[in-house]
């Protein structure tokens, strides 16, 4: 099984991807065990040569700071705050999120700047590596002193409590510490606040939304060229010199796809009787564009996020300083990730109104595109359900970071609120996938009333392999089964664009 080092090297999505998909397996670098042991080491030799009150070390918590702790009780403190910060609830976060946790923490602990022990690092390790999540709630965390409730119950398998899932089954955590032969870490002064202070949940969900709407961005592309030709619309408004003199990255990016992609469309070349399209299909580069630019902006915001340190207080050996401060703090990611809920519901916004203009009868289309409207009721309601869909996310796009509630005694009196913008960001990019194989059950169905014509071949081979999965409908028949099985097909597509030779991370 191949392995990835663990070292002080920046993560970045390609990294993440391939240990998550391959399956790797983590190691500590002999780098990042002397930068964990060092800082350690240092730590132990400060607290017991100074009776200085150090936050979190040998002091109370929050509003409690003022509140110095014996020496003797020094893991018990730490214990203490695993368990007394555990208090999530609602609905559990995905499995393949818990894991994405458990990298970021081990990686942000891995430059050395945490304090702690070297067997807490590799247990968390060994929880990756032999498929041990813990259970850890969606509701809990302000996004502002770290992801506290979510990250103790990330924490809590390390001192045999809370649950897990292993082999398949949900258990309490001591009987798998029990079946892989282990014991309960007994944490060491710091050890607890290194754990929940830092912004591992909201960077999981976010590197996790970052590799979905790479991907889901293409297809919107791919999905709107189909539309687009389907509509019998017109080519001109994506020439490039339409798009540089108005210099957006995005909107140059996209008409630049629309382009290569109906390259050798006998429908896009066609003469056309209309002298304009509608806004949906016109518009399409400066709409997906604008929304490219800011899945940009959250890349980049999380590029730098999940290679940083954000716990506290932070200590480094080299400077003999040990610092009080605030990187625990959401709100780059909060302010990223409400804007991301923006950019991907703006994405399916427009999608499914060119749903709604391949049904209008317009065009020599039939209405809702079956032969025998008025018997058949067509494509009529799967429009209904997309419009739905794109309800919901206008709703979830409320944002998150413009609010903060006081918690702590007023020790903590602004908050991000990053961890729900995470979790509403997760509901819009899941609709967002709805919604765009909503658009290409209808735009698939629409060419067909377009033949013997032909759109472009990577148009042509994409309908083609969708016809496998979902067959066109002469008449009504149960379709929620076509709509999933066009999800499952969007998901296993396995696409390249033509004239394309970038990264599929990057946009």
């Amino acid at each position: 099984m191949a392995v990835h080092f663990i070292s002080t090297k920046l993560l970045n999505f390609e990294d993440i991807e391939t240990i998550t998909r391959k399956k790797f397996t983590l190691e500590l670098s002999e780098e990042a065990r002397e930068k964990i042991v060092r800082c350690r080491t240092y730590l132990d030799k400060k607290m017991a040569n100074s009776d200085e009150p150090v936050y979190g070390i040998n002091t109370g918590f929050g509003a409690l700071h003022d509140v110095t702790i014996p020496k003797d009780d020094l893991s018990q403190l730490q214990e203490n705050l695993v368990m007394s910060h555990a208090c999530g609830m609602g609905d559990e976060v995905p499995r393949e999120i818990v894991k994405l946790m458990l990298l970021l923490k081990v990686h942000a602990l891995s430059y050395g700047h945490s304090g702690v022990q070297l067997e807490t690092v590799q247990r968390l390790i060994d929880f990756f590596n032999n498929d041990v999540q813990p259970v850890v709630y969606q509701l809990g965390s302000l996004g502002a002193s770290g992801d506290l409730a979510p990250l103790a119950h990330m924490s809590l398998p390390l001192i045999g409590k809370g649950e897990v899932y292993y082999r398949g089954e949900k258990m309490p955590a001591r009987r798998m510490i029990q079946l892989m032969g282990w014991e309960p870490i007994t944490l060491q002064s710091k050890e607890g606040l290194a754990l929940l202070n830092g912004t591992q949940f909201m960077g999981a969900y976010g590197i996790w939304l970052c590799l979905r709407i790479f991907r889901l961005s293409r297809l919107a592309d791919i999905i709107a060229a189909l539309s687009l030709d389907a509509f019998d619309g017109r080519i001109e408004p994506f020439h490039d010199l339409i798009q540089q003199i108005r210099h957006h990255r995005g909107q140059i990016k996209t008409a630049s796809r629309i382009r290569q992609i109906l390259e050798g469309s006998e429908l896009i070349n066609r003469k056309k009787e209309h002298v304009q399209d509608p806004y949906s299909f016109r518009c399409i580069p400066q709409v997906h564009g604008a929304s490219k630019d800011s899945i940009d902006y959250v890349a980049y915001v999380f590029r730098m996020e999940i290679n940083a340190v954000t716990d506290n207080p932070t200590i480094f050996p080299d400077e003999d300083l040990i610092i009080s401060a605030g990187n625990f703090h959401g709100q780059p990611l909060a302010l990223a990730l409400d804007n991301l809920c923006i950019a991907m519901a703006e994405l399916g916004s427009i999608s499914e109104r060119r749903t709604y203009q391949l049904l209008d009868g317009k065009r020599n289309l039939p209405h809702f595109l079956v032969a025998n409207p008025g018997l058949n009721s067509g494509f009529m309601i799967p429009q209904y359900t997309a419009a739905s869909i794109v309800n919901q996310n206008k709703q979830l796009c409320t944002p998150a970071s413009v609010d903060t509630i006081e918690s702590s005694q007023g020790q903590e009196d602004h908050v991000s609120m990053g961890a729900n913008a995470a979790t509403k960001a997760y509901r819009v990019l899941e609709n967002l996938e709805r919604i765009l194989a909503i658009e290409l059950f209808n735009a698939a169905q629409a060419l067909e009333f377009r033949r013997p014509a032909k759109t472009s071949p990577y148009l042509e081979k994409l309908v083609a392999d969708y016809r496998k999965q979902v067959k066109f409908i002469k008449n009504d028949k149960v379709m929620y089964e076509d709509l999933n099985a066009t999800v499952r097909f969007l998901r296993m597509l396995d696409f390249e664009i033509p004239g394309e030779d970038v990264s599929k991370y990057v946009l």
